[in-house]
């Protein structure tokens, strides 16, 4: 967190994944309201002035700019206080990756009659 002598800011990555019909354009507003810096496919970093708690004031920003739907899946990572990297879904949850099932994982078992 840095301190611009009147607010605490926070860099926070934002990725997201609104689906065919997301409200992209919501999105995008808030992410050119908020500067946000292009990172790749569906990912942009920002600085977000924050008073108390960055999630709960982050989701409130965003839902000012944007509909929020079933589809709707928006991940930030930002550092705690304690310099830890950390990120979590502030909409929508985790799925089955894309890349599920082109590893082998786990350990070997052996099959043994009995």
């Amino acid at each position: 967190m840095q301190w611009d002598g009147t607010i605490m800011t926070k860099t926070v990555w934002i990725s997201y994944d609104l689906g065919v019909r997301g409200d992209y354009e919501g999105l995008f507003e808030f992410l050119a309201s908020a500067d946000a810096k292009e990172c790749g496919s569906n990912l942009g970093v920002i600085v977000f002035p924050v008073q108390t708690d960055l999630i709960k004031e982050l989701k409130a920003a965003i839902k000012d700019h944007m509909k929020i739907d079933k589809r709707s899946r928006i991940y930030v990572m930002f550092k705690k206080s304690d310099g830890k990297l950390t990120g979590s879904f502030i909409f929508g949850n985790r799925k089955s990756p894309p890349w599920a099932g082109y590893a082998t994982l786990g350990v070997s078992e052996e099959d043994v009659s009995e």
